[in-house]
């Protein structure tokens, strides 16, 4: 550790708080989450190690003002009401949730009920976000999903009438053999349900997954990306006619709904992870400490405790980092990689880069820093840069990922 990461952390910047829940009922084909099968056992002992690294951060980091908490996974619904508020409890206990801190859970249609959903009502959840996947019930059992589209449209239903004025649904497009027409059908039955939010996106092969064996062995074909550019370019124009606003990449919300949390990520600040697999990012000094827990949530409830037998002090954010044994991945991002790391998570942003914001950052120019590059990325169309910001071309928006490679070569 060098010596800019034994500064401590900016005590005056807010934070987002990420709880990973990795209990799942069935892992889908194309999943590469931190999230398992039949570990409901270590659901009682899992959420005891939740609420005791909520408490340990709380002490190293002396009651931090969080501005939204987001239960991912895996599938958050499968914890109980009771188990939930536990946790909610703790990082009430260890941090300061002020007026207005957004609460996020993702759910399962098929996992929830009326009575589960306004329970977590009734614990502070404002932000729901359902995944949906598909409204066609083979495409959901190709994709592995245990619900069927009636499920999804029961779950939405229920959620506002529990009292839910934010639901996010989530949805893959570009199946293999997926027609065009099919797609249309899902997003216009999801348009027909009044979401706040939708989330929509291509889907992809990742390594390790059943979907990429199942390719590999020749027994699927691979996702058509020209199809999956077709979708996507029909549901941009779909969404701005039903007057959502296309803020990221992936994602559309109505006026006042954009994702709090998610946007902590894309504009670069501060988030804290806990629970099995779960990253975070810190600022120390003039670099920026990226972290994350062990993966296996054996592991981590064992080195949980063991963090806790131990203590962990108050102190600079690296010696912190070293008292936490459940901490098991650190990487110090230098000037350079602070830089590029903002400049690629701006980029998913339609709004693009401010000019301005990332030299007052930084203390130098986007395009003194990175000018041959994004005139050769402007001159494939991929790029444009007009009311100081730099932004992605609707073609570029395709194609983000070989302008993000590109970046990263600076």
């Amino acid at each position: 550790m060098t010596s800019s990461s034994q500064h401590g952390t900016d005590m005056r910047e807010t934070l987002g708080l990420y709880v990973h829940v990795p209990f799942c009922e069935l892992k889908c084909s194309y999943c590469d989450f931190n999230s398992y099968a039949g570990l409901e056992g270590l659901m009682g002992p899992y959420v005891d190690a939740l609420c005791l690294e909520l408490e340990l951060w709380g002490q190293a980091m002396g009651r931090q003002r969080v501005a939204t908490v987001f239960f991912g996974g895996g599938t958050p619904s499968l914890l109980s009401l009771p188990l939930l508020e536990r946790v909610l409890e703790a990082a009430a206990g260890a941090f300061v949730l002020g007026p207005g801190c957004e609460v996020t859970l993702e759910a399962n249609p098929g996992t929830v009920d009326r009575d589960y959903l306004r329970g977590l009502r009734s614990l502070g959840v404002d932000r729901l976000s359902l995944g949906v996947q598909s409204l066609h019930d083979d495409e959901l059992r190709w994709l592995d999903r245990l619900h069927s589209a009636a499920d999804a449209v029961t779950a939405y239903r229920w959620a506002r009438e529990a009292g839910f004025h934010s639901v996010n649904l989530d949805l893959i497009f570009g199946l293999p053999g997926q027609p065009l027409e099919r797609w249309q059908k899902t997003l216009e039955g999801a348009l027909a349900l009044g979401p706040d939010h939708l989330s929509l996106y291509a889907l992809t092969v990742e390594k390790g997954t059943k979907l990429a064996a199942d390719i590999a062995r020749g027994w699927t074909p691979p996702p058509d990306e020209d199809a999956q550019a077709a979708m996507y370019e029909w549901s941009r124009e779909r969404l701005a006619v039903a007057g959502y606003e296309h803020y990221e990449i992936s994602n559309w919300a109505r006026p006042g709904h954009r994702s709090r949390h998610n946007l902590t990520y894309w504009e670069g600040r501060p988030y804290l992870g806990v629970g099995a697999g779960a990253h975070s990012f810190l600022t120390a000094g003039d670099a920026g400490l990226r972290f994350a827990d062990v993966y296996s949530p054996r592991q981590y409830v064992r080195r949980v405790e063991e963090t806790a037998r131990r203590g962990v002090q108050p102190g600079p954010l690296g010696d912190v980092l070293g008292a936490m044994r459940q901490v098991a991945f650190v990487e110090e991002l230098a000037p350079p990689l602070m830089m590029a790391e903002a400049l690629i998570l701006g980029l998913r942003l339609t709004e693009g880069v401010a000019l301005a914001t990332f030299e007052e950052r930084f203390g130098v120019g986007l395009l003194e820093r990175y000018g041959p590059a994004v005139a050769e990325l402007m001159e494939l169309g991929l790029l444009e840069l007009s009311d100081g910001h730099l932004r992605l071309t609707p073609r570029g928006l395709l194609l983000a990922n070989e302008v993000f490679v590109r970046v990263l070569e600076v």
